[in-house]
């Protein structure tokens, strides 16, 4: 570490690093919190701006919306996380925390199919592919923040407590929502105005996100890499998404897309099908569904850090392996054993552990990622190897929709899902080499 990196780092208090992590954590959620506010109103927007006779088909088009919004997200990492390498994590955070709660709540305005014809769903996916580049935005800067900003020995925990605690507090945050929505609208009143509840919740997660962006400092990493390269003179002058993209970085992105491409996958076939998954197949009321999604959030809150502090003991790759083979089979297994019950217990039972391997298999992965590129390319390449491999298991949902054909087949369906992204992710943790101990000061 240079004599510049010694004088900045010295200069972090307990305080800023509390509000880093807060930050990333919290700007972290935000993006679940818009996946799951889509995911637990699925089946009525497929039925208010996508309607089919065949009800897999609606749910596959909302699903395909949500992939347009995975697909913008890359765009969104390289806008914002080259700013960000440039610039600073903050301001980046900043707009794009803003952005996504505002395009949130707009789709509550939104009108339906029956009363403004195709001019609807075409409005709809308009408002995804925005949102989709405001989340791509805060993915390449939650990830950075908060890692660069507390010592190493708890980096791996710090990691769990974004992508898996992150995911878990957004998830709780919709499942809050639609507890609170189906209580007030309950019924049809549901398809009427509850769904439009949901929605503008968004602006009060980000409000609230706001208020503790106004404390956050600037990552002490970034400002000792601003004042190394003043001192350096002229450095490369390609842009960082250039260098990620081309020379010696390209590989690793490569190699990081193994990684993120079956971690995303497995989180989408769990976490992500687990509200369509209750209502389908084993058709409980909202209330209930509700409560249990609020307690398997809980339970990815809680795996998050856990599976991450584990990384700091045996390692990202052994965390990953650690993870990844008891699921490449309990994963199938539970998926077909939640459909055979009708036991409310049971299917409480089954949907905490599917959402506790779905979490799990994310831990890691931003210290990983953080790990495997220079501070001024972290937030780039963190925020494009997220996104391009998230982007990917995003579809997954859509597969397993069109792929099932009828829910009957759902459960199989995505038994077979499930074991594919595991063995991805499995794949992608043996090739990778281990990062453990690398400084991000780099």
């Amino acid at each position: 570490m240079s004599a510049i990196d010694n004088v900045v780092s010295g200069q972090v208090t307990d305080r800023q690093r509390l509000l880093a992590v807060l930050a990333s954590c919290f700007g972290w959620s935000l993006d679940l919190f818009d996946l799951f506010i889509l995911l637990y109103v699925a089946p009525i927007i497929g039925k208010l701006f996508f309607p089919s006779d065949h009800a897999t088909l609606s749910l596959a088009a909302v699903y395909a919306s949500f992939t347009v919004t995975l697909l913008m997200r890359p765009v969104g990492s390289a806008i914002f996380g080259s700013y960000a390498d440039r610039h600073g994590r903050k301001a980046a955070m900043f707009v794009a925390v803003c952005g996504v709660g505002i395009v949130t709540a707009a789709f509550g305005l939104l009108p339906t199919l029956a009363t403004a014809g195709i001019i609807a769903p075409i409005a709809f996916l308009v408002l995804r592919l925005i949102q989709g580049i405001f989340v791509g935005g805060v993915v390449a800067t939650t990830h950075t923040v908060g890692t660069e900003s507390v010592p190493p020995q708890w980096r791996g925990a710090v990691s769990g407590l974004v992508g898996g605690g992150g995911a878990g507090l957004g998830a709780l945050m919709a499942s809050v929502a639609f507890w609170i929505a189906s209580t007030l609208y309950p019924g049809q009143e549901f398809e009427a105005w509850g769904w439009r509840f949901m929605f503008f919740c968004g602006i009060i997660s980000s409000i609230l996100g706001l208020f503790i962006l106004r404390y956050l400092e600037e990552s002490p990493v970034w400002l000792a890499a601003k004042a190394r390269r003043a001192a350096a003179g002229p450095a490369d002058t390609r842009s960082p998404v250039s260098q990620v993209l081309g020379g010696a970085h390209r590989n690793v992105l490569l190699v990081n897309l193994l990684i993120t491409g079956g971690a995303g996958a497995a989180y989408y076939v769990t976490s992500g099908y687990l509200p369509a998954f209750l209502k389908l197949i084993n058709k409980i009321p909202n209330t209930s569904a509700s409560m249990i999604l609020v307690g398997s959030a809980i339970v990815a809150t809680i795996s998050g850090p856990f599976i991450g502090y584990l990384s700091d003991r045996i390692g990202r790759r052994g965390a990953f392996l650690a993870v990844g083979l008891p699921a490449l089979v309990l994963l199938p297994l539970m998926y077909i054993s939640m459909a055979a019950t009708q036991n409310m217990s049971a299917i409480a039972f089954y949907a905490f552990a599917i959402s506790f391997f779905g979490n799990a298999v994310l831990a890691p992965v931003p210290i990983f990622l953080n790990e495997r590129f220079p501070t001024v390319l972290r937030a780039s390449g963190t925020g494009l190897s997220w996104n391009i491999g998230f982007a990917f298991g995003g579809m997954m949902p859509t597969f397993v929709s069109l792929a099932a054909g009828e829910p009957a087949n759902i459960p199989v369906t995505l038994a077979a899902f499930c074991f594919a992204a595991c063995l991805l992710f499995v794949i992608g943790a043996i090739v990778a080499g281990e990062t453990k101990g690398t400084q991000l000061h780099g």
